[in-house]
């Protein structure tokens, strides 16, 4: 196929067979850095992990009424107001908008 051949010949050229001769196999985090740099976590940053995965486990949806509505639905006892769902769309696009 013309792509294969394409990848064939790209991973032949001389600039990626010197980058694969100087590649040691090595990960970039295992290799020591000469110049001193260093990373230090604070307690702000455990923090922030923990409150992400309390977040992650919150429902965004009640279920329950989800359920209730799905049921006045099926019964026939749903009732929409348009003028408020007219009114709140009206005030979403100047927000939108704004």
């Amino acid at each position: 196929m013309k792509i294969e051949q394409n990848l064939q010949s790209l991973s032949s050229t001389p600039a990626i067979d010197k980058k694969r001769a100087n590649n040691t196999g090595t990960p970039a985090a295992a290799n020591k850095s000469s110049s001193g740099d260093s990373v230090q976590l604070t307690s702000l940053s455990s923090q922030l992990q923990t409150l992400e995965k309390n977040l992650a486990d919150v429902s965004t949806v009640d279920s329950s009424r989800v359920e209730a509505i799905k049921q006045a639905i099926s019964e026939g006892r749903f009732q929409v107001d348009a003028e408020a769902v007219a009114t709140n769309l009206i005030k979403t696009a100047k927000e939108f908008l704004a």
